[in-house]
């Protein structure tokens, strides 16, 4: 199964709260914060709310 490694690459300040939560969720707390995501449509989705703030690229 492919993953996917995601990066905060801009603030969670001011933005909307299921913003921030959707960012929690994906252990993403502040700024150059990164983790490994399983490709799968629950994270192809958190991506789609909040990919203005992220940076992904695939895990091989």
């Amino acid at each position: 199964m492919a993953k996917l490694n995601v990066e905060l690459v801009k603030s969670l300040n001011g933005r909307h709260v299921k913003h921030i939560a959707t960012a929690n969720s994906m252990g993403l707390r502040r700024i150059g914060d990164c983790s490994v995501q399983p490709d799968n449509d629950q994270t192809r989705g958190k991506i789609a709310q909040i990919g203005y703030l992220l940076k992904v690229t695939e895990v091989k």
